[in-house]
């Protein structure tokens, strides 16, 4: 299996337990891995042999402006599932880490990996 990686992709979105932290929405930083068989785009060089980055960027992008989410691990587990659903991905690796929340830290988050059944 090939991987596909989009590395610190930044996204707005309302995140926390409490309610005033889902208030005002917050910036939180992904890292994500796509598992999928990219022998065909090796060989084609056609974008439809492939799953469009920018595509997923939009797609998670649009989705975590109309959804909000108490816990990061929610957030993970929705964002796997979408590029499983809808880029055809085998595999998909997200980490989330919210910046700056906790003093004395600079990131906190989770890892969560899902593979298609």
């Amino acid at each position: 299996m090939d991987t596909i990686f989009l590395e610190q992709v930044k996204v707005q979105t309302k995140l926390g337990v409490p309610e005033w932290e889902r208030m005002m929405p917050q910036t939180i930083i992904l890292d994500i891995e796509i598992g999928y068989d990219l022998t065909n785009a090796c060989q084609s060089d056609t974008i439809a042999d492939t799953i469009d980055y920018g595509a997923v960027v939009r797609r998670i992008r649009e989705t975590l402006t109309e959804n909000s989410f108490k816990l990061v691990e929610a957030l993970a587990e929705y964002l796997c599932q979408l590029i499983l659903k809808e880029f055809g991905a085998l595999s998909v690796k997200i980490k989330v880490a919210k910046p700056g929340i906790l003093p004395g830290l600079k990131a906190l988050g989770v890892i969560v990996e899902r593979n298609r059944n």
